[in-house]
């Protein structure tokens, strides 16, 4: 770990990481404390909202797509109990709305999974203003795609019908789509 990455994190380097995914929760926490972060981990908008009103910390990194709601709560919530709390904000579902959205209330940034270590420390350590520089590997435009379709087939509560309606697809061609694996 570089001394100049500790004197970037300054004096209080608490951080706390709301994620739902439990095996990325850990790996990332694991990273960020070998990077000099004292992490807090919470799996859940409710868990993120009692820390982030408790114990209130300097750095904060939160899934927008949670189990029991959007991450955006506990975003607000971090802007309430600590305004010069730096989030970041990540998701599996990138999308232009969610993408406002989140820094409207207050994200300094807005990360698609997956992303490491080195991305969430670069967002998080970055100089306000500064424009982040282009990612090294973005996601292929197949990929994009099938983001979409997973983000519209999900906010449809899984009904392929109605998904196939709304993207204006046909349902078989939108079941092929949905029975393979995502592209890389």
């Amino acid at each position: 770990m570089a001394d100049r990455e500790l004197e970037e994190i300054g004096e209080d380097n608490t951080l706390l990481l709301v994620d739902d995914e439990e095996p990325f929760l850990k790996r990332l926490a694991r990273a960020m404390e070998k990077r000099g972060f004292a992490v807090e981990t919470a799996g859940s908008v409710a868990a993120g909202r009692a820390y982030a009103t408790a114990r209130p910390p300097a750095y904060a990194v939160v899934d927008l797509r949670l189990e029991d709601g959007s991450g955006l709560e506990v975003v607000e919530t971090l802007r309430e109990t600590r305004p010069d709390c730096r989030v970041v904000v990540l998701t599996g579902y990138g999308a232009i709305a969610t993408a406002v959205a989140a820094v409207k209330i207050g994200a300094m940034d807005y990360l698609s999974k997956p992303a490491d270590a080195n991305d969430v420390t670069a967002a998080l350590l970055a100089p306000a203003g500064d424009l982040p520089p282009p990612p090294e590997n973005p996601m292929s435009a197949d990929r994009v795609r099938w983001e979409h379709i997973q983000r519209v087939y999900e906010l449809c509560d899984r009904n392929v019908s109605e998904t196939a309606r709304r993207l204006n697809m046909h349902r078989r061609t939108l079941q092929r789509i949905l029975a393979k694996r995502s592209p890389r």
